[in-house]
């Protein structure tokens, strides 16, 4: 008997000592998957996060750097004193590896000046719901530069980027648009790009705004109407000339004596401006009748020429 009861004290500690193991074993796994799950939030968790506006354009640096050495060795060489790596820094560093909701103007600033260059008098050419016709305006006459035509708005004309505070420091999957927060790498980027273009005019300077637009051709949320033409100064700018360009085959929506016109005016008369406005400016019109020659809306230019 002793024997017997010896034996099944054995066999008790046995399993005691194997169900020990199993639960030690049990635990150990769990902190291993825990760590391990809580690791790997930590690195994909900011990656997950999509916002609803595209990307980093690939090879940014690559695109940054061939529009910045084109632009002051082909185009503007009397600008080939611009240090165009230093540009590229200077953008790097004002996004990468940042919240891309908590971006500042001082982020910029550096940018900014390195980048600045003088724009001659009577050629600043602002615009809003125009973009197609006033890039192709400024690219068949050079008398004129929009924002995107200045070294700034060149480099990064239909170009973004964001950060990500996570290795590799740049999100290429999605970046936030303003509606998702204001304070995003290209809404404060083209808000002090503007702002700066507008400090810079003088002389005359025009303005091509949409008359098809249904909702008004001048709007104070836009980029213009909020940011350029509070920062345009009336000591340089001597004059406003207002292009209200309709669309051929679009709906004619508004005209120079439209409501969203007069409050345009009423804003710039109040700042000491001299106004004129000029429904379908002539040589746009025309511009516009070479890609549209056979459409009704241009007998008029073809008739006259």
């Amino acid at each position: 008997m002793p024997l017997v009861q010896g034996s099944a004290r054995t066999r008790q500690r046995t399993v005691l000592l194997v169900g020990i193991v199993v639960l030690l074993a049990a635990l150990v796994l769990a902190v291993v998957l825990a760590s391990v799950l809580t690791h790997g939030k930590e690195e994909v968790s900011p990656k997950m996060l999509q916002w609803k506006d595209r990307g980093t354009t690939k090879n940014l640096q690559e695109v940054i750097l061939g529009r910045c050495y084109n632009y002051v060795m082909a185009r503007y060489p009397e600008l080939g004193d611009k240090d165009c790596l230093k540009i590229w820094e200077s953008l790097k560093h004002a996004f990468i590896y940042k919240n891309p909701c908590n971006i500042t103007s001082e982020d910029y600033q550096p940018l900014m000046e390195l980048a600045s260059h003088p724009i001659p008098c009577n050629k600043s050419l602002f615009w809003s719901k125009t973009s197609e016709l006033v890039h192709r305006y400024t690219k068949s006459n050079q008398n004129f530069l929009t924002l995107e035509d200045t070294l700034l708005g060149y480099m990064a004309d239909r170009v973004s980027w964001c950060g990500d505070p996570s290795a590799p420091g740049i999100n290429y999957e999605s970046c936030p648009k303003r509606s998702e927060c204001e304070s995003n790498p290209g809404s404060v980027f083209w808000k002090m790009a503007s702002k700066m273009f507008a400090e810079a005019a003088c002389g005359v300077v025009q303005v091509m705004l949409n008359g098809s637009v249904e909702a008004g051709a001048f709007r104070n949320s836009s980029i213009f109407g909020s940011i350029e033409i509070f920062n345009l100064n009336p000591d340089k700018v001597s004059a406003v000339h207002i292009w209200l360009m309709h669309d051929i085959g679009g709906p004619q929506s508004e005209s120079c004596s439209g409501h969203s016109i007069k409050r345009l005016k009423s804003i710039l008369e109040e700042r000491n401006f001299k106004i004129t406005c000029e429904d379908n400016y002539r040589p746009v019109q025309l511009l516009q009748c070479v890609h549209n020659p056979d459409h009704s809306d241009c007998r008029l230019c073809t008739n006259t020429m």
